[in-house]
């Protein structure tokens, strides 16, 4: 009987994430009202989107016989990452200029940190 292979619980780590945007978003709120609330969010939809088209796109093969899907499953992902990122940048900063630059790049630089967490959020439970 082979043993069935299980796709990484991504999904905690990208719900960290979301829960981070929304702190941030309330912090920006309760701080300086609605156009700080919306650079923090700016911020944290630029590092949270391009993480989710990651980790969607990353875990779509799995096996020792899809190798070399795998590791040019990597390199797409990690490609379509950075231009969505870059487009993300390019997107809010010709739109909708962050009105607070401080909490816009705080909060992206935050959300991005916690992947930090991820081996924790990630981890699978022992069976032995």
């Amino acid at each position: 009987m082979a043993a069935s292979i299980k796709r990484p619980r991504f999904q905690r780590l990208l719900l960290a994430q979301l829960v981070t945007v929304s702190l941030l978003t309330s912090l920006g709120a309760w701080r300086g009202g609605g156009p700080v609330a919306m650079s923090a969010l700016l911020g944290g939809a630029v590092a949270f989107l391009p993480n989710a088209y990651f980790a969607w796109r990353m875990f779509r093969y799995q096996g020792a016989r899809h190798t070399k899907q795998i590791v040019n499953g990597f390199y797409k992902a990690e490609a379509g990452k950075f231009g969505l990122t870059v487009a993300l940048f390019a997107l809010v900063f010709i739109t909708v200029p962050p009105s607070n630059p401080a909490f816009f790049f705080g909060a992206y630089v935050v959300t991005l940190f916690a992947h930090w967490l991820g081996p924790w959020l990630i981890r699978q439970p022992s069976h032995t």
